[in-house]
């Protein structure tokens, strides 16, 4: 290769690259029910929207794709179903970025992060008995000692109280030593920051203008999101049971969109799921079928999207190309080079990034 080769190529480079200073970019590393995760990023700006994986994957995935995750603002989380925050904790603490919420999902992921066992009745009796014992003892060491113990300071058996306890906690002998008791286990749900957010309400993060939006899903305050920039918009809207007019407004004049198309109806009323998942994914806070979809694209959808991704696509009541040919049926004559492109999200590989 000689030396103007050579400078050409610098220069292509340099003018690829160029042509993405002043572009969006969306980048979908996982979409699926083992684990959902998208980088959204602007020119001055980078969140991921979910965690649904390990940080060990999620780092994996972004290194493939060519993300830096040392760039990223912040992670947004969607709901806090385990597919959407796995390694919300552990990556959140690593790369040391905020994470935002709405606040009854916050409540409901640090909930589901901080397990507590109930004690049975006969547990609670003995712990009551080895509190009397205890106090028994203490205060006959100091009777001993010539200490004057006022009646006030005897309390009677509490039998309203709670049965709750953290896992973490034992109930070993007051008297064990100090020395050994066992280390206060670090928080699970520790972050090193947390913003809150309400749906309908739009926010800034960097140069990203975000509105979230409500979706009909069971979790405690599920929404998906709206991400504007340089007059550029990407949606994501999955994980709903069915699509709301609130959710057909806020997924207009999108340039790119990343749409569920859970499951072929035939495929899941026949599939290996138990009777209650069926009925909980059919139902109108549960997941977007193919031809729900389709109805959507057909009926509602403005056609504005130059990219859209059918994402959430279910491993075993759903096939690629059933969701796909559902798709381009209903969109039918509006697909162009340009605009209306189908593309499907993977649950074992990311997508390369689409820019705009």
């Amino acid at each position: 290769m000689n030396r103007r080769d050579t400078a050409l190529d610098v220069f292509r480079q340099s003018t690829a690259q160029t042509a993405y200073v002043n572009s969006m970019r969306m980048t979908v590393l996982a979409s699926g029910s083992k684990g959902n995760s998208t980088v959204i990023s602007s020119s001055r700006t980078r969140v991921l929207v979910d965690a649904g994986l390990s940080c060990r994957e999620l780092l994996k995935r972004m290194a493939i794709v060519g993300e830096d995750p040392a760039t990223l603002d912040a992670i947004l989380i969607t709901h806090e179903h385990i597919d959407h925050v796995a390694g919300l904790a552990v990556l959140a603490r690593r790369l040391n970025i905020p994470v935002f919420f709405t606040e009854p999902t916050h409540r409901a992921w640090v909930r589901m992060l901080t397990p507590r066992t109930t004690m049975s009745y006969a547990k609670w009796l003995d712990h009551v008995q080895r509190e009397k014992e205890a106090r028994a003892a203490s205060v006959a060491a100091q009777e001993e000692a010539g200490i004057d113990i006022a009646a006030s300071a005897f309390r009677s058996d509490d039998p309203n109280a709670t049965l709750e306890l953290p896992v973490e906690e034992e109930l070993g002998d007051s008297e064990a030593p100090k020395a050994i008791a066992p280390k206060e286990k670090a928080n699970p749900a520790h972050l090193p920051a947390v913003e809150y957010f309400q749906a309908g309400t739009h926010f800034c993060i960097g140069d990203l203008d975000i509105t979230p939006f409500t979706i009909p899903h069971d979790a405690a305050d599920p929404c998906g999101f709206v991400f504007e920039a340089e007059g550029i918009r990407m949606a994501l809207a999955t994980d709903l049971g069915y699509m709301p007019p609130n959710v057909k407004l806020a997924l207009k004049r999108i340039d790119v969109l990343l749409l569920e198309s859970n499951h072929d109806l035939e495929m899941l009323r026949d599939g290996p799921y138990p009777w209650s998942v069926k009925q909980r994914v059919l139902s109108r806070v549960g997941h977007l079928s193919n031809d729900a979809t389709a109805e959507f694209l057909q009926k509602d959808y403005d056609g504005a999207s130059a990219y859209i991704v059918l994402g959430h696509l279910s491993e075993s009541n759903n096939a690629p190309e059933l969701a796909r040919i559902s798709a381009e049926q209903a969109i039918a004559g509006r697909m162009t080079l340009l605009g209306n492109r189908i593309i499907l999200a993977q649950q074992a590989a990311p997508l390369e990034s689409i820019y705009l």
